[in-house]
């Protein structure tokens, strides 16, 4: 049975305000600076943690999304605004004043945008890495309504990361996604980015607590691994308003923790599972720290025993 949105979250959704002296210095960085970011306007559980780790995530494009997908909460419409042709020139420079280690470029869907956005997407890297070297930069992208050529000018945009959310398993795709999304569409967008970038790290994403089972997660898991994904994050579902879809279940740590370990057994170079995560989940942290330091001469990923 659906559960009721005023249902009592359980204690593991609980976090601490966010707080510490590089979050602090990044906030009144960020009041003074030319776009905001998703960290702030989603309200994300884990702002802390990831401002004071370095992290940030921005949406470029605008806010109107052209598709409607039962879990989301932004606001939808057949045609958005005209994209800002200096937004990737403020990307930069909001980038750069506030000192980022790590950032994620995502966006609404752009199926009114002749290349449903991905030269803007390609544009924006570009920017931040003349802007803020330093900064390494992740891209969660649309599906680009399938086409591979709109992939391949993302995949050669210098971005280390390559990030598209599968979100669910196939059975509950219809339900969750819009029409014009598809399971299938999903993993032909991140092979070819693979395919197109070998040397480039790829992501994806799954929500729980919709009615899947453990074996329709795992048969997500394992799909993704043939499709060359190489970082997974799992993540609970948590319904925006009413007339989203509904929660069915608050998933325990336990089976977090169960997601992780099958992971990380299947392959993935990185798995990040949890109450509390989100698809940028402390992305600055593993992939500077740890995943950089493991990649051989030609750039793949070495497996650490």
């Amino acid at each position: 049975m659906p559960l009721d949105l005023k249902a009592r979250k359980p204690f593991w959704l609980k976090v601490r305000a966010p707080g510490g002296e590089r979050y602090t210095w990044i906030k009144d960085k960020r009041q003074s600076l030319e776009l905001a970011t998703v960290c702030e306007e989603a309200r994300c559980p884990n702002i802390g943690e990831c401002w004071s780790g370095g992290t940030a995530t921005f949406m470029v494009m605008g806010s109107i999304c052209t598709r409607g997908c039962r879990f989301c909460a932004v606001n939808t419409n057949r045609r958005g605004k005209p994209l800002d042709p200096e937004e990737h020139a403020k990307l930069g420079r909001t980038i750069a004043a506030m000192d980022l280690n790590y950032i994620v470029v995502t966006s609404v869907d752009r199926d009114d945008v002749p290349d449903q956005g991905a030269q803007h997407f390609a544009d924006c890297v570009r920017a931040v890495n003349e802007l803020s070297p330093k900064t390494r930069v992740e891209i969660l992208h649309p599906d680009f309504s399938g086409n591979l050529d709109h992939v391949d000018i993302v995949a050669r945009s210098g971005a280390d990361v390559l990030a598209h959310n599968i979100e669910v398993p196939r059975r509950l795709t219809p339900t969750v996604r819009d029409r014009r999304c598809g399971y299938d569409q999903s993993l032909a967008v991140l092979q070819r980015a693979k395919k197109t970038a070998p040397d480039t790290f790829t992501k994806s994403s799954i929500m729980v607590g919709l009615g899947e089972s453990e074996d329709e997660v795992v048969e997500t898991m394992r799909d993704l691994r043939a499709h060359d994904v190489d970082f997974l994050t799992v993540g609970q579902y948590l319904r925006p308003t009413k007339k989203h879809l509904a929660l069915e279940e608050f998933v325990t740590p336990e089976q977090f923790k169960r997601y992780e370990e099958i992971g990380l057994e299947l392959g993935f170079g990185y798995v990040a599972s949890g109450p509390l995560v989100r698809s940028s989940y402390k992305a600055g942290e593993y992939f500077i720290h740890d995943l950089l330091e493991r990649k051989d001469r030609s750039g793949r990923l070495k497996v650490v025993s």
